[in-house]
């Protein structure tokens, strides 16, 4: 390995979860990898909030549904670092299409869910894990969410590509095993800007309010399940965490 501090490999890093996973993983030593689709300005404010801590970050824009993509990503973090320890799949999408509204669910958006949720984890497990191998404490942590539990959400398609992703955290685990660990984070609500500036009408307080823990969860708080689960757990692989304040109880 031609360096000796860790590197992070975040997609989706621009706002909400994937910043707060960057920073979280600087603090922690990491050097940062900071992907993004279309947030260019935010993955420039996530990157000089990594640096701040003295870590250096890498932005590579890369929509994750897109193979050729992520093996460029893939290939630019080895010509840079030269390792790669921890990979956290946050990058997600959804419509927000009520259940019983069947037609609105077309095939282009079953598509563009499942290619961006489903399929972007995979791509990025495949081409990431080579240098994965070469480290000893490789781990993946994929963001799944709730809904592919209950079957709720922002549409049917979000919950089926997030369920389908669960099976695919647990399939990986076995796969890559004993070099390298896969686990999920399984958010519910979380209060961050793909809720608030949605066309949803969802109302956090109103969602939360008979949950155990009656509130949203911040992005730093599913930040802090991802870094335990990369760094702070050595005997855990194949394992959904749910973060969600005890709604699903």
């Amino acid at each position: 390995m031609s360096q000796t501090r860790p590197v992070s490999l975040i997609t989706g890093a621009g706002t909400g979860v994937g910043r707060a996973c960057a920073v979280a993983f600087a603090m922690r030593g990491f050097d940062v990898v900071i992907n993004y689709s279309r947030s260019e300005a935010e993955a420039q404010e996530t990157a000089t909030r990594v640096r701040e801590l003295g870590a250096t970050a890498m932005l590579h824009p890369c929509d994750v549904a897109d193979e050729s993509g992520v093996k460029q990503m893939l290939s630019a973090t080895q010509e840079q670092f030269g390792r790669l320890d921890v990979l956290v799949n946050n990058a997600a999408m959804t419509y927000f299409i009520p259940g019983q509204d069947l037609e609105d669910l077309t095939e282009d958006k079953w598509d563009r869910m499942l290619a961006v949720n489903l399929k972007g984890p995979f791509f990025c497990i495949k081409a990431a894990v080579d240098l994965l191998r070469q480290s000893p404490q490789a781990a993946v942590v994929n963001v799944s969410s709730v809904a592919g539990l209950n079957g709720r959400g922002s549409s049917i398609g979000y919950a089926a590509s997030k369920g389908a992703l669960n099976t695919l955290t647990k399939s990986m685990a076995q796969v890559l095993a004993p070099q390298v660990r896969v686990n999920a984070v399984l958010p519910g609500p979380i209060d961050s800007r793909w809720i608030r500036e949605s066309a949803s009408g969802w109302d956090l307080d109103e969602m939360t309010a008979k949950f155990p823990l009656p509130r949203a969860s911040q992005p730093s708080d599913i930040a802090a399940a991802v870094v335990y689960l990369a760094l702070d757990t050595n005997m855990t692989t194949g394992q959904l965490l749910t973060v969600d304040g005890g709604g699903t109880l």
